[in-house]
């Protein structure tokens, strides 16, 4: 399934160098040429199956707080227009379950992020997704929960679904919501901008980095895998944060909740 020697020291000490500079790398052409087509396809089968809910959000994707400031990110709207499918609807035999559950592969995520051990979360939802989004809507500015994103795309738009961020923007002890609103009101001078394509694998701290998936154009979905990994075993996210991406909750997520840091979210 894999084009790419994940044992390889050098790709390995590129990955790291630019997660520390940067806090983003890509790898092209992870996923064998042979095989993108039914990495697509199969997205594709399981896109309808996406919980969609087009919703008023804000950067942190928390409740509405009339305490902040008015100029505070958090009182910022913005519309939610992305999808996800959830890991229990994905099927057992699907490239990116055999990718995610792969060990060679954790292995590798592990070594990049400079941490002995990932592990799949034990989130029944939110461990593995599809994100999708479809044209005329977009995934706008947000934090991710979780401490580092792996992802992939599996299907590109004709046009748009540009996957934009904002490096560094954050640390675990400080919010910095002035250069956060900065960015919510239109300065770009952070901001950089990666077109992906099919098999392109990607690794992201997205928890503190700003991002975003511009508006997709044209009549094709976009749609990327999000492999959801974290360096501590047994997490489960919020039941407010799952009910909010995937319209229902498990048992599982009754009382769960794993934070990392007392950022916002």
């Amino acid at each position: 399934m894999i084009d790419v020697d994940l044992s390889d020291p050098t790709l390995v000490a590129r990955v790291r160098e630019e997660l520390v500079a940067t806090g983003c790398c890509v790898i092209p052409d992870l996923v064998r040429a042979d095989l993108r087509e039914t990495l697509r396809r199969e997205g594709a089968a399981v896109a309808p199956l996406a919980y969609y809910d087009v919703e008023t959000v804000n950067v942190y994707n928390t409740e509405p707080d009339d305490t902040l400031p008015a100029d505070h990110p958090a009182r910022i709207p913005m519309r939610r227009g992305n999808a996800f499918v959830a890991r229990d609807t994905i099927p057992a035999g699907a490239l990116i379950q055999q990718l995610y559950t792969d060990a060679a592969f954790q292995a590798f995520v592990a070594a990049c992020f400079g941490l002995p051990q990932v592990h799949p979360l034990a989130d029944p939802l939110s461990g593995l997704t599809l994100n999708v989004v479809t044209p005329g809507r977009s995934h706008p500015w947000h934090f991710d929960t979780n401490e580092f994103t792996v992802s992939m795309l599996t299907q590109e738009p004709e046009g748009g679904g540009v996957f934009e961020y904002c490096p560094n923007i954050r640390t675990a002890r400080a919010e910095n919501v002035a250069d956060v609103r900065a960015v919510l009101d239109g300065d770009r001078e952070r901001v950089r901008g990666l077109t992906l394509r099919p098999g392109d694998l990607q690794l992201f701290r997205g928890r503190y980095s700003l991002h975003r998936v511009s508006p997709v154009e044209g009549g094709t979905d976009r749609h990327s895998a999000i492999f959801a990994y974290s360096e501590r075993p047994d997490v489960i996210g919020s039941p407010a944060r799952t009910r909010q991406l995937f319209g229902r909750v498990t048992p599982a997520h009754l009382g769960a909740t794993s934070r990392v840091d007392q950022l916002m979210d």
